[in-house]
């Protein structure tokens, strides 16, 4: 049985789970469309989930993926994020903010019994994590009631750990895909390589399906994809503009223009590396630094500038989220996505 028949798809095209651009709207669409919809819970509270949930259980009879994160919440260190504080100080000068008032916050929590005590009364048929798999008892918990587990992996060696961790398919996610790298194992990003590279490679190492992911917005790239070993495909930067997307105008704007062209990987927005467009804060204090706090401990900082800099219409200061491919970003329905990315697929 291949996995679209397992995950009880009409199509073998998934979409990525953007959590901060996205709810269930979106997944709805896709799912609706014949495609797996996705609903990113890492910045949901228990109750935003439990209504997220509510409002896909009675919207959609066809599967949906619900999304965690799984990384460990950092230790406080008080000395780094001083350093953190220091970087910033200018702009914090430039926009008369007090940097001193920044709340401490995490933003994103990764998956555990109290998501699990939520979640389990919905019983999603697929569940996927994002930074490997959540501790064996927890996993064990999903399993119980027959969901299938995706995660991602961003390496050969983390895709074999994934197939023998417990993982029933594994999301290849190549260089090129946007929002964060799912690596987990390492955080050398030398070992980073693109799809049409990375997918072969997976592919004849594990057992399990493999979907691609990164890149890929459009039927040619649904194609070859499959041409190479992928049984489904994931794409989300193509899905950002359409009208159940949440992405912010900024966002939308951004993504329909030709800065489009130029994104990189940063830690700037959250402490973790995650590929957005090249904005003012990338580039003048580098898209990578090491002041920044351990993810997901950046973000509480940064806050204060993006709420400033977005009141005079501005992105200078906000994680605009894009893969190396948004040539198909387009105000259109999600089901129009969808069945571009269909006619990528064999007749």
């Amino acid at each position: 049985m291949t996995l679209p028949e397992r995950l009880g798809l009409d199509l073998p095209i998934l979409q990525a789970p953007m959590a901060g651009a996205q709810g269930s709207e979106l997944a709805i669409a896709v799912s609706r469309a014949g495609g797996l919809g996705a609903l990113p819970c890492a910045m949901l509270s228990p109750e935003a989930m439990a209504e997220e949930l509510e409002t896909l259980r009675s919207a959609t009879s066809g599967p949906v993926n619900v999304n965690f994160f799984c990384h460990t919440s950092p230790a406080p260190d008080p000395a780094r994020q001083a350093r953190w504080h220091a970087a910033l100080a200018p702009w914090y000068a430039e926009f008369g903010l007090d940097i001193e008032a920044v709340p401490a916050g995490a933003g994103r929590r990764p998956f555990d019994h109290a998501a699990c005590d939520v979640l389990e009364p919905f019983r999603p048929a697929v569940v996927s994590f994002h930074f490997g798999l959540p501790a064996p008892e927890l996993l064990a918990r999903v399993k119980a009631w027959g969901a299938m587990v995706l995660s991602t992996a961003t390496t050969v060696e983390e895709a074999r750990w994934l197939e023998a961790h417990g993982a029933d398919a594994v999301i290849v996610q190549g260089l090129e895909a946007g929002g964060h790298r799912g690596l987990f194992l390492t955080e050398d990003l030398t070992t980073q390589v693109g799809t049409l590279a990375l997918l072969p490679q997976v592919r004849q190492a594990v057992e399990v399906p493999v979907v691609a992911a990164g890149g890929i917005a459009d039927a040619r790239g649904v194609a070859a994809a499959l041409a190479l070993g992928a049984e489904a495909v994931q794409a989300g930067t193509a899905f950002l503009c359409c009208p159940e997307s949440r992405a912010s105008a900024i966002h939308r704007r951004a993504l329909m223009s030709e800065a489009a062209r130029h994104t990189a990987l940063t830690n700037l927005y959250s402490g973790r590396p995650a590929r957005g467009i090249v904005t003012r804060l990338m580039r003048e204090l580098g898209p990578i630094s090491e002041a920044a706090p351990a993810f997901p401990l950046a973000t509480a900082a940064i806050a204060p500038l993006r709420a400033a800099a977005e009141a005079q219409g501005s992105g200078d200061f906000s994680p605009l989220w894009a893969g190396q491919n948004a040539s198909r970003c387009r105000e259109v329905p999600a089901a129009e996505v969808v069945r571009e990315l269909a006619r990528g697929l064999p007749r």
